[in-house]
C-alpha cells in the first residue's frame, strides 16, 4: 500500500495536506463554474489551476503504476510532494479541494483517492449523454486532442482507437477520445460507491445546476459543511460556443506557437522581438481566436437521436443508482 504523507515540502509558512474534497467530473457539465464559485468562498481553498489530474496520472500510485497503461495519462508523472504543494497556501481552518474531470472516468482514480484520503468528500455532475458528447467533442477539437471534425465519424472510431489505431498526433491520453466509454455513467459512479460511504458522495445533475445556480451551490456548501449563506456568484455554466474552423490550420498554429522547430522557433522569436506580451494578449490572441474558431454548427438531430437511443441503457442504469427518473428528465421516454 502506498504511504501518503500528511505534509510535504511547502513554501515557508505553508502546510501541505491532502484535499478534503474532490470535484471529479463530468467534463462539460458545469465543473469549472462550480470550481470558480467554491474558490471564492473564504472557508474553502482550491488552487488556481483546475485539473491537476494527479490521481489519474502514471504516478507512484496506484501500486501497478510502474507499468504504462492507457488508463493513465502516461506523459507526465508527478511526485506526491509536488501535488501537495498545490495546497500549501491554504489557511488553517479552510477546507482544501481540487477539481479534475478525469477522476470520474479513470478506472483507478476512485481507489487511489480513497487510499490517500478515506474521509474525502466527492462531488460528481452528470449531463444528458448526447449533449455531453457533442460538447466534449468540440472541446477535444479545441485542445488539439481530436482531429475528426464530424462527431458521427469520431464516435464511429471508438473500436479502432481501443486497439490503438486512428489516434491523433496530439492525443496525449488516447482513452479520452473513446466517446462511448465516457458515457459509462453508472459504472463510473459505482467505483466511488465501492470505496466511499454514500454520505461522502454528492451527485448533481447538470440541468439542476444550469437552471438554479445558487440553489445548487448552496446544496454543495451544505454538503461541505461550510457557510451556505456566504454570497458567492456563479459564473455562467459551461456552454460550447465555438468550433475549430480548420484542423490543418489549427495544428499549424500550434506548431508556430510552440516554436520548437528551427523555422517555427525563429518565427516565434521574431514575434516576441516586435510585440510585447501585452500586445500579443490584447490584440494578437483575439485575432487568432477569430480566425481559428467560429460558431458551432447546428446539432445533427438525426445523430443526436441515434446517440440517445444508443445510450438509453446508461441513463436507465444511472437513474436506478440515483433513484431519480432521468429517463423522463432527459426526454428518453419519448424516443419512439
Amino acid at each position: 500500500m502506498t504511504a501518503y504523507p500528511e505534509t510535504a515540502s511547502a513554501p515557508p509558512g505553508g502546510k501541505a495536506r491532502m484535499p478534503d474534497f474532490f470535484i471529479v467530473g463530468q467534463a462539460k457539465s458545469g465543473t469549472t463554474a462550480l470550481w470558480e464559485a467554491l474558490r471564492r468562498h473564504p472557508q474553502i481553498y482550491m488552487p488556481r489551476g483546475k485539473e491537476p489530474w494527479f490521481f489519474a496520472r502514471n504516478n507512484p500510485q496506484p501500486p501497478d503504476s510502474q507499468k504504462r497503461s492507457p488508463t493513465h495519462t502516461g506523459k507526465r508523472s508527478e511526485t506526491v510532494e509536488e501535488y501537495l504543494s498545490l495546497f500549501s497556501e491554504a489557511r488553517d481552518g479552510q477546507l482544501v479541494g481540487e477539481g479534475s474531470t478525469a477522476y470520474l472516468w479513470s478506472p483507478s482514480a476512485a481507489g487511489a483517492i480513497a487510499e490517500a484520503q478515506p474521509a474525502a468528500r466527492i462531488i460528481a455532475i452528470f449531463r444528458e449523454p448526447a449533449r455531453f458528447l457533442r460538447s466534449l467533442h468540440l472541446q477535444l477539437l479545441a485542445n488539439h486532442t481530436e482531429t475528426e471534425r464530424d462527431l458521427r465519424k469520431a464516435v464511429a472510431l471508438d473500436d479502432e482507437r481501443r486497439e490503438g489505431r486512428q489516434i491523433p498526433r496530439y492525443a496525449f491520453w488516447p482513452q479520452a477520445i473513446i466517446y462511448s466509454d465516457r458515457v459509462r455513467y453508472a459504472e463510473q459512479l459505482r467505483r466511488y460507491y465501492d470505496v466511499f460511504p454514500p454520505e461522502q458522495i454528492l451527485v448533481l445533475i447538470y440541468d439542476d445546476f444550469r437552471d438554479d445556480n445558487q440553489g445548487t451551490l448552496r446544496k454543495v456548501l451544505r454538503f461541505l459543511d461550510v457557510d451556505e449563506d456566504y454570497p458567492v456568484d456563479v459564473e455562467h455554466v459551461n456552454q460550447s460556443n465555438r468550433q475549430v474552423r480548420s484542423i490543418m490550420l489549427y495544428d499549424l498554429s500550434r506548431v508556430l506557437k510552440q516554436g520548437k522547430g528551427p523555422v517555427s522557433g525563429r518565427l516565434k522569436a521574431a514575434g516576441k522581438a516586435v510585440m510585447s506580451d501585452r500586445v500579443r494578449k490584447s490584440i494578437m490572441w483575439p485575432i487568432h481566436a477569430r480566425i481559428m474558431f467560429g460558431r458551432p454548427d447546428a446539432p445533427d438531430e438525426e445523430l443526436m437521436l441515434a446517440l440517445r437511443r444508443r445510450f438509453k441503457p446508461e441513463v436507465v442504469a444511472l437513474s436506478e443508482v440515483l433513484n431519480r427518473d432521468l429517463v423522463s428528465l432527459w426526454g428518453y421516454d419519448r424516443l419512439g
